[in-house]
């Protein structure tokens, strides 16, 4: 790695790959004592700070797998976030010795990430200082994957934005304006359906589920084609876009509401994620998909017992109104199968099944899929650390969504809730597919390091990764 020159008394953050304290840093020795003394008692992060002189020295974890080794990086830049905020420095340099750049570009992207704040309503702006200005000095990265560094970052900040706002403004129309602003930012077209268009493809899920809002539905359609494609047939995300859920007819009680602005967590990553694929130029085919309504328990709310009519003709005899969010994703998964997809993939707070199995350390994970694009998503879990845990998908546990009224019902037994779920949505689709529940992960009662409670953007660094990794074995096979 090349000298960065004299930074005595600059601002530095040092990624390092061992307990060698590099020369350019320009500490004393009794720095230097200081900082090996630390490293000896197993810390792994040293910050010094002195008369205008900040320096923090960050060790990389050696022992452990790389994925680990970047997660454990990106918690180390939370551990440091008070000391950076606090020191008042306009700028902060990260740099790296004897590190890959990918540990360098692991921590910034936990720093940047951390840094997050929703304070819009706030008459009273909390205390912090301003917030300095990241400098990457003579890492070795290359500016496709400082490309992507700040793509990713700012999506996974305009997916927060949009998570929470207020229910009464993130409704069904904010939301597919948002839309539209993304795609003039991003580089992706966007298309909204009305009422009537949505009505006139016989949507009766996403219509049913919108019949006690005092406020009509909108249908996103998003989509990135680069003439450059490497697939034929494009990768379809959908997700649910619940702007505010209160269970409809079966109404949430206690505080089971709090959050429930929160729920369109899904539609706002598959909107994040195909920004960052089309800012960074992937050469992938890319559709996302996103149907929008509140379920609220107006006049002409769908009850128990009723029966839907959805989009590809399936009748749905509707046990449970707080059961919606599979309802507008089935209509919308059985619309992608007009793209001829190679995979279908949804994401959604779904169910409280999900949550109970996984907490927040993981997102379930169930599909049709072959193994490999199943694996391939799992890799990208590790590779950003929003981990998916498979499920078994087997043909049983739709048996208990059998109706004696109608072809399906939308709900089973409460044993195997999330498997069965998924079941449902995947009953509207004959092409390859994969559903994400991320009830338990896709919203956060407090912090979780860097992923900021109610709104951390779950899902946005994973399908991004996952679609850049699949445009780079479609290259290979080429």
């Amino acid at each position: 790695m090349h000298s960065i020159g004299n930074v005595n008394g600059q601002p530095v953050i040092c990624i390092i790959g061992d307990t060698e304290i590099p020369t350019f840093l320009n500490l004393s020795e009794e720095e230097k004592e200081y900082a090996l003394r630390l490293f000896s008692e197993k810390r792994n992060t040293v910050f010094i700070n002195s008369y205008k002189k900040f320096t923090a020295l960050v060790r990389i974890k050696n022992d452990l797998p790389i994925f680990r080794q970047h997660e454990e990086l990106r918690k180390a830049a939370v551990e440091l976030r008070s000391d950076i905020i606090n020191s008042g420095f306009k700028k902060i340099m990260i740099t790296g010795f004897n590190a890959e750049s990918s540990m360098v570009t692991a921590f910034t992207e936990g720093l940047i990430l951390s840094f997050y704040k929703f304070d819009k309503y706030r008459k009273q702006k909390p205390g912090e200082k301003k917030l300095p200005e990241l400098i990457i000095v003579n890492a070795d990265i290359q500016e496709d994957d400082f490309l992507w560094l700040k793509n990713t970052c700012e999506a996974v900040y305009a997916t927060r934005d949009l998570i929470n706002e207020p229910p009464r403004k993130m409704t069904a129309h904010a939301f597919a304006e948002a839309m539209k602003h993304l795609g003039t930012e991003g580089g992706f077209s966007v298309e909204i359906l009305d009422k009537n268009r949505i009505a006139a493809l016989k949507m009766g899920g996403l219509l049913g589920v919108n019949s006690g809002s005092a406020e009509p539905p909108q249908f996103c359609i998003m989509e990135y084609k680069p003439l450059n494609a490497v697939n034929s047939n494009p990768l379809v995300l959908v997700g649910k876009g619940i702007v505010l859920d209160t269970g409809g007819l079966n109404i949430k009680t206690g505080n089971y509401m709090d959050m429930m602005k929160t729920d369109m967590a899904g539609g706002a990553a598959v909107a994040g994620a195909l920004c960052v694929i089309a800012r960074s130029g992937i050469p992938l085919h890319v559709v996302s998909l996103v149907p929008v309504t509140d379920n609220r328990p107006g006049p002409e709310a769908i009850a128990p017992g009723d029966i839907l009519t959805m989009h590809n003709g399936t009748t749905v005899e509707v046990l449970n109104t707080d059961a919606e969010g599979r309802l507008i994703l089935a209509d919308a998964v059985s619309y992608a199968s007009k793209y001829d997809p190679m995979l279908i993939i949804t994401i959604a707070t779904l169910t409280g099944s999900a949550a109970m199995a996984f907490g927040n350390a993981a997102s379930a994970m169930m599909g049709t899929a072959p193994d490999e694009l199943m694996n391939s998503l799992i890799k990208a879990g590790e590779e950003v650390f929003e981990r998916v845990a498979p499920m078994p998908f087997w043909d049983e546990y739709s048996e208990s969504l059998k109706s004696d009224v109608a072809d399906i019902q939308n709900i089973g037994e409460r044993e195997g809730g999330a498997i069965i779920a998924g079941r449902f949505i995947s009953s509207f689709t004959s092409y390859p597919f994969i559903h994400i529940d991320i009830a338990g992960t896709g919203m956060l009662k407090k912090d979780d390091q860097y992923r900021t409670k109610e709104g951390p953007g779950t899902g946005v660094r994973l399908l991004s990764a996952f679609a850049r990794n699949l445009a780079n074995n479609l290259k290979t096979q080429k």
